[in-house]
């Protein structure tokens, strides 16, 4: 029997400080999948919210008039970026920069690099390691 690892999104403060985490889902997922499941787009809308994500979330927004989740561009094969569009990959991965400090601190609790659960059960962990890690900043 093979044991998959878990997927779960999580969104960081402008200062990096981790704020949600979403329900666990099996490794297998994509990200793009887990995030539309979860209804990210939507409920930053509802909160009057924007986020900057890396080019695994390239065209999850639904409103592209609107977007509350900003994504760099991709060159494809046959249209290499611009050099605006460039620089425009390099701002976004600048102010992505103190998120990523967010992801680092999850990966100090080792014990996710050894989950092997039921996503439910994983789910309750992830959460209460968020409850800890933010009692943890706020000393």
């Amino acid at each position: 029997m093979h044991t998959h690892g878990l997927l779960f999104l999580a969104l960081p403060d402008e200062r990096g400080n981790l704020v949600w985490i979403s329900a666990a889902r099996p490794g297998r997922s994509s990200e793009v999948t887990t995030a539309r499941h979860n209804k990210i787009t939507a409920k930053l809308r509802e909160a009057g919210l924007g986020a900057l994500a890396d080019l695994g979330f390239t065209g999850l927004d639904d409103d592209p008039d609107d977007p509350v989740i900003i994504t760099g561009r991709k060159a494809t094969r046959g249209h290499p970026l611009s050099t605006a569009q460039k620089e425009a990959n390099k701002l976004i991965s600048r102010e992505r920069a103190a998120n990523e400090h967010g992801f680092a601190d999850l990966k100090n609790w080792r014990i996710l690099t050894k989950v092997r659960m039921n996503a439910r059960h994983a789910t309750t962990l992830l959460r209460a390691l968020l409850v800890l890690t933010n009692a943890e900043v706020k000393r």
